[in-house]
């Protein structure tokens, strides 16, 4: 069977209407032709018509095509009994019954079943109110009619001067019932099957007053009224979308066109008698009686409609104080605007005493009230649907009654369709708003925190390492020099006088700086005593501008009650400064170490000096030349070795983890720092040979452990480089494999910079591991730049604290307090928290009573090699955990 076809209705319509002008106007010029010629072309255009429609039901499924099958048989009736018309010559409007009346007779109960079918096929329910409107219809009809019969009677026989108008208007009735039985997208269909009735209901009246009174104008309008119902047939069908269709609105809702159609028939049906009657006309007992019913009837649906517009008006009502409650007392605002951007509606939600009343808002631009500079914003969020979400949502200013500024988030965007009033597509939005003023000023706050450094409130870390980046790629249209300062004779100040003295030395130099560099140059405290300045200028300026901060802090000389002395100590303190160029080939860690360099060879020259490193001597550069030509070697000869450091649950008070620690032992150079051969394998190309190989140790140390029941996780640090390379799953799989280790036992650790700053395609390759059941940890967490609204996306199971911070925990109240907000956000995100670095019992104890799960550090266990483990495991000292704080012991050396 081929597809469905679209009814082609146009040519149709087109044909049946042409075939009525050439049929009035034969049967206005040759009216001797009608009683052969007119029922000749009527069944022509109704076998025509039925023939289309039966080719069309075959190319619908079954359901469907039953309604267009059964009108095929109705037209098929239809032309038959005008075809036995055309063969008796008796014309469109017969004076007598005869064959013909059988068929065409037959078509009023197979109308009536369609019509059934039509309701139950969409489940529809009849309501009361339909089944008055159709009453009342009937009703006016049956008065017509006995207006009608007088002035037939005795003109012929019964059926044609009242069965068939009598039966036409039953039908009207039936139509009307349909009409408002269906669902809504059946109700265009039901429309055009009324207008059909009532095309009938014309031509059934044309014929029955024909009978006594005949006339070729009444024979034109029997045949076009004819063809009408043709016609409003086929389109009845063609707008029927089938059985299938549903709709969310219930069936039995009462279209208004039944009780306009029902309505105006009455009236004028009323008026038409209260006319007669006014002429002299006397009206017969059943004409009164029909009225009475009539009368009735209309007063029964006038209170059924009363009854369902307080009805309509409760639920209304109620609903309306359902959404007040809801929007007025909502956290979000609500504001509706028109096609224009002009505000139609405001809600009451977030009203403070400096907001605008809804009244002062209505009518007037949107815009108006939105800061010049977030205009963009408005724009895209007014570019947002609820379906489409195209970034982060919009945040925008709002001027409020006072002329300040509220800063609002953008919940959600919607199209106003649907809205009352509303008749476009799209003539208007609905804008959810929410207040972020102190969620923003809470995250300015934490992120000024993070950036700063909570003695001296200069830069930390973290800030000159996003300025070094932020230089490095402006470096090749702008020279940039790193500064690298070191304070000389300050570890006498913290010994003798203490760290109070120390800090506050560190004030003053803080001082001192801001004093002597301008303000676009970058300072920062890196941490200690050590300092750094990102200079927006060459290397000659940056230079002089070294001497200038040497030759100043030499003339301080800080002064400090030492301990057990009544007077004040003088300390000689000064400053020797390493300068580096910032190349743009270089990353930003070779700029830090270049300036470390030349701040050594300051130092050997006697200090208080300043050197460049171009003129420092590199010896770095021999031994990273050696370093690099025997790394591969160290990889295959077994020069690397693992150590483990013990992770120590608080509540547990045992040993949870191990983080694995790759070491060099070089057989000329001794013991190389990871830091520093770790980098030179990412350079090289040679991490991902190196993290297999610790992959493969690693979990092949922690297997027999776990296998005697130690309920242990193994923590390896992995490098952006491994990400980048696309193999890292299938390595850590393999190691898996290898091993026996559950993947729920292996946690991998990634810095907090290389997670932050990763692509999204990091973000998959961790989610695969995450799904394979790995742990994933954001190592240093802290040290970098994190953004809270990225971290709550990443597949994160574990944050490890910088040790920065806990190596100033129990010195500073800030620091303290940071470590509480991470240890709450990690509650709140559902990620464990570990402290790194834990080396005092103070730490301890604060970190313990902040509620911090998990500690690692040199005060809970040193790295071991794996012959040490099961000692540590089975030794480890749970008195560690309940260790009071000594207040000498816990005085952190922040300097």
């Amino acid at each position: 069977m081929s597809g469905p076809t679209t009814w082609p209705r146009a040519g149709v319509v087109s044909g049946l209407a042409a075939g009525a002008a050439v049929l009035a106007v034969l049967e206005l010029v040759r009216p001797e032709w009608t009683p052969r010629v007119g029922p000749a072309v009527l069944a022509a255009a109704t076998l025509a018509v039925g023939a289309l429609v039966r080719r069309h039901s075959r190319t619908l499924d079954v359901d469907a095509g039953a309604t267009w099958r059964g009108f095929a048989g109705i037209a098929g009736l239809l032309a038959l009994g005008q075809f036995v018309r055309a063969v008796t010559e008796v014309g469109v409007n017969p004076h007598t019954t005869g064959p013909s009346d059988l068929a065409l007779a037959a078509t009023g109960p197979v109308a009536v079943l369609l019509c059934v079918r039509l309701v139950r096929s969409t489940r529809g329910r009849i309501r009361v109110q339909v089944v008055l409107d159709a009453a009342v219809a009937l009703t006016a009809l049956s008065v017509l009619l006995q207006m009608l019969v007088p002035a037939v009677a005795g003109a012929g026989d019964v059926l044609l001067t009242v069965g068939y108008p009598t039966v036409s208007a039953v039908l009207c009735a039936v139509g009307l019932v349909t009409l408002g039985g269906v669902s809504a997208p059946r109700r265009a269909a039901a429309g055009w099957l009324l207008v059909t009735f009532a095309a009938l209901a014309t031509a059934m009246v044309a014929g029955s007053v024909a009978v006594a009174h005949p006339s070729p104008l009444l024979d034109v309008a029997t045949s076009t009224a004819y063809l009408a119902v043709l016609a409003t047939a086929t389109l009845a069908l063609a707008a029927d979308p089938g059985p299938q269709a549903r709709s969310e609105a219930p069936a039995a809702t009462v279209p208004l066109t039944g009780v306009v159609v029902s309505y105006c028939l009455s009236f004028a049906v009323l008026l038409l008698l209260l006319f007669a009657w006014a002429l002299g006309r006397r009206p017969s007992t059943a004409e009164v009686l029909t009225v009475a019913v009539l009368l009735s009837l209309t007063f029964a649906r006038t209170l059924a409609w009363a009854a369902d517009g307080a009805r309509l008006t409760r639920r209304v009502l109620r609903t309306e104080a359902f959404f007040r409650t809801l929007v007025h007392r909502a956290a979000d605002i609500t504001i509706v605007l028109d096609a224009h951007g002009a505000i139609t509606w405001v809600s009451s939600a977030g009203q403070t005493s400096s907001s605008w009343a809804a009244r002062d808002l209505e009518g007037r631009p949107f815009a108006e009230f939105v800061h010049g500079e977030d205009r963009h914003e408005l724009a895209r969020a007014l570019g947002r649907t609820a379906d489409l979400d195209d970034g982060p949502a919009a945040v925008f200013r709002l001027r409020t009654k006072d002329g300040g500024w509220r800063r609002l988030e953008t919940v959600r965007t919607t199209a106003a369709t649907g809205l009352p009033g509303r008749d476009s597509d799209r003539d208007g939005f609905v804008l959810h708003l929410r207040d972020v003023a102190d969620r923003r000023s809470t995250e300015l706050e934490l992120e000024r925190m993070a950036y700063t450094d909570y003695l001296t409130g200069l830069p930390n870390r973290a800030r000159l390492m996003a300025a070094l980046e932020a230089a490095r790629a402006r470096a090749a249209r702008e020279e940039f020099c790193l500064l690298m300062l070191d304070l000389d004779g300050f570890k006498p100040v913290n010994d003798i006088a203490g760290h109070d003295a120390g800090d506050d030395l560190l004030v003053q130099v803080a001082g001192r700086l801001r004093a002597t560099v301008r303000d676009r140059d970058l300072i920062s405290r890196l941490g200690g005593d050590e300092f750094a300045v990102l200079v927006r200028a060459g290397i000659e300026e940056a230079a002089a501008l070294g001497e200038r901060i040497v030759a100043d802090l030499r003339e301080m000389r800080p002064t400090a009650a030492a301990g057990g002395h009544a007077d004040e100590l003088v300390f000689d303190v000064s400053a020797s400064i390493g300068v580096a160029q910032i190349d743009p080939a270089d990353e930003v860690t070779t700029t830090l170490r270049q300036a470390d360099l030349a701040l050594r060879a300051a130092k050997a020259a006697g200090k208080s000096r300043v050197r460049l490193h171009a003129d420092t001597p590199d010896e770095a550069a021999g031994r990273r030349a050696r370093l690099a030509r025997d790394l591969p070697t160290a990889i295959e000869e077994g020069q690397l070795r693992l150590l483990f450091q013990p992770v120590i649950g608080v509540a547990e008070r045992t040993v949870l983890g191990l983080e694995a620690l790759v070491r060099w032992q070089h057989p000329q150079l001794g013991l190389v720092p990871p830091d520093e051969f770790i980098a030179l394998a990412e350079a090289d190309g040679l991490i991902v040979p190196l993290e297999r190989w610790v992959f493969g140790e690693a979990t092949a140390t922690v297997a027999p452990l776990l296998a005697e029941g130690f309920d242990l996780k193994l923590g390896v640090n992995v490098s952006v480089r491994h990400l980048q390379a696309g193999c890292l799953a299938p390595d850590i799989a393999r190691a898996l494999a290898a091993s026996g280790v559950p993947p729920q036992r292996l946690m991998l650790e990634i810095t907090e910079s290389v997670l932050m700053g990763a692509e999204d395609g990091f973000e998959g390759d961790l989610s695969t591991l995450r799904t394979l059941g790995c742990v994933i940890s954001l190592d240093d967490f802290g040290k970098g730049h994190s953004s809270l609204a990225r971290l709550a996306r990443l597949p994160v199971d574990v944050l490890k604290m910088d040790r920065d911070f806990i190596g100033h925990i129990d010195g500073d109240p800030r620091t303290e307090a940071i470590v509480r907000s991470v240890v709450e956000l990690g509650r709140t995100l559902g990620i464990d928290v570990v402290a790194e670095g834990v080396e005092t019992p103070g730490q301890l104890a604060l970190l313990r009573d902040l509620g911090c799960r998990f500690l690692q550090g040199y005060l809970l266990g040193r790295p071991v090699p794996p012959e040490q483990l099961r000692a540590v495991l089975d030794g480890f000292d749970t008195g560690l955990l309940d260790a009071s704080p000594d207040l000498t012991e816990s005085r952190v050396a922040v300097h």
